[in-house]
């Protein structure tokens, strides 16, 4: 029996009936990435013996009478997340040896809820692309067009799980990174609320693995069910151990319903700053057709949604100081005359991206206070709403795209191009904030590709998408395996 695209729900249940050992199933996920991991290029760092080790010391466990959550389930984990005696190198060159000496909180938990780690998930150079390729490691590929990108940063893990090679990847989202490749993909991943999980060691290679409030980024869960994504944010969420004692568990409220008729869901399908492609839009349509459908209350429009341009801005603005606050000083010098130079009335995503790179702190200082005003906003729309629905990104994958030069790049939706970043508007909406978001299947383009939708909660309120996310599965179905 083929073990490798069932769930991690339904392998603890056959693992604890004896059905199958974890041993089995580790030598299933290996031989199934010696196989065909030479043409998707997911699995950069390979760990099999150690993980063979692992399987049977769960297969130990369990016999006796150990009960772990992940027990005996085979994971990767994305090349971000240090795993002592393994290279993290973030895909730069000058760090390709650069070998921590201790795991990450996450990669931990995972150890400690029982789960195998076959090894390590390929990821774009700093982790700053929406594709997945580097020197080190060279290219991803999407599992079901090899032409095509599997997505970013976590685009390893999310070719990994779409290819049966593991059950369950971890990975972190900044700019859609977790739910832009589960698109990409055709499988889950969410976005938890800005600081629900610790990310000590999810840390650029070389730096101190110290306790972080991060701005905007996250760490998070990738699975091929609903279910399984729960599964693991429940591994995943609470604090740091170095900053509240040894206390690792965070209560979340439970989902606010149980049943789709329940649910108010907003839908959206259109942004001010870019258009959305008719595959992502079908998509779109086809999760609030199940909605309507399961007697939920949908709408299409609402005066309480903060205006999308301006929370575009400030994401750009916020994302892009922080992302280069580490440039050379000499380079820092040559975007400030670049920005300098330009005109005034250009207000663009690009001349945004641009003053973002050297925005002064009173200026940054600005931009929060606004994001605060825009969090309210927010927690005004969920006082009316459970959930609001739209596209991740404009398009379902896109070809491989190696340009150097990003600003060159250009994103073609529906036979017009655009400029290659401006497609992270959608991921930015719940990032700017701070909110969950779960990144669900919502059937294939024409040409069969993917396509994937976001699903965004209140802050704190993760349980609430995510039981959204299960129901949607019952209703229009997940993941399918690539042929």
């Amino acid at each position: 029996m083929e073990w490798n695209f069932r769930s991690a729900e339904e392998l603890a249940v056959a693992l604890g009936a004896g059905e199958v050992t974890s041993a089995e199933l580790t030598d299933e996920a290996i031989a199934r990435i010696e196989r065909n991991d030479n043409v998707i290029n997911a699995i950069c760092v390979p760990d099999f013996d150690r993980a063979r080790a692992a399987a049977r010391g769960a297969d130990q466990a369990r016999a006796r009478g150990e009960v772990r959550p992940l027990l005996g389930i085979p994971v990767t984990v994305k090349e971000s997340y240090n795993i002592a005696g393994l290279p993290t190198s973030w895909g730069l060159p000058q760090h390709r040896d650069y070998v921590p000496a201790e795991d990450a909180v996450q990669t931990s938990r995972l150890k400690a809820a029982g789960a195998v780690v076959l090894g390590k998930t390929n990821v774009p150079m700093g982790l700053q692309d929406i594709q997945s390729f580097n020197e080190i490691y060279g290219t991803t590929n999407n599992p079901w067009d090899h032409d095509r990108t599997s997505g970013g940063s976590s685009g390893g893990s999310a070719a990994a799980l779409a290819s049966g090679f593991g059950v369950l990847s971890i990975g972190s989202d900044l700019a859609g990174s977790l739910r832009t490749p589960a698109h990409f993909c055709g499988i889950y991943a969410h976005k938890p609320t800005l600081g629900l999980a610790a990310n000590r060691g999810m840390v650029p290679p070389s730096e101190p693995a110290l306790p972080v409030d991060l701005d905007l980024a996250v760490v998070g869960p990738m699975a091929r069910t609903a279910r399984d994504l729960t599964l693991l944010l429940d591994v995943m969420a609470g604090p740091d151990p170095l900053t509240l004692g040894k206390a690792h568990h965070v209560t979340l409220p439970p989902a606010r319903h149980e049943q789709l008729r329940d649910f108010r869901v907003l839908v959206l399908d259109e942004h001010p700053l870019i258009p959305t492609g008719s595959a992502v839009r079908a998509g779109v349509n086809r999760v609030a057709d199940a909605l309507i459908d399961g007697g939920a209350c949908v709408e299409r429009h609402s005066p309480l949604l903060p205006d999308l341009t301006e929370a575009a801005t400030l994401y750009t603005q916020l994302l892009f100081s922080g992302s280069v606050a580490r440039f050379p000083v000499e380079a820092h010098e040559e975007l400030r005359s670049r920005a300098a130079a330009l005109n005034a009335d250009d207000q663009s995503l690009d001349a945004t991206r641009l003053r973002g790179m050297v925005l002064s702190h009173r200026d940054w200082i600005e931009a929060n206070n606004h994001r605060e005003r825009h969090r309210h906003g927010w927690r005004q729309l969920f006082a009316e709403f459970d959930a609001v629905v739209c596209p991740i990104t404009p398009t379902p994958a896109f070809p491989h795209d190696h340009n150097p030069n990003v600003l060159e790049r250009r994103i073609d939706i529906d036979g017009v191009e655009y400029p290659y970043f401006d497609q992270l508007v959608w991921a930015g909406l719940a990032t700017m904030p701070g909110l969950p978001a779960t990144a669900v299947p919502a059937g294939r383009s024409p040409e069969g590709l993917p396509v994937g939708v976001q699903l965004i909660g209140p802050m704190f309120e993760d349980r609430t998408p995510l039981r959204l996310a299960e129901l949607l599965e019952q209703k229009i179905g997940g993941f399918q395996p690539p042929k």
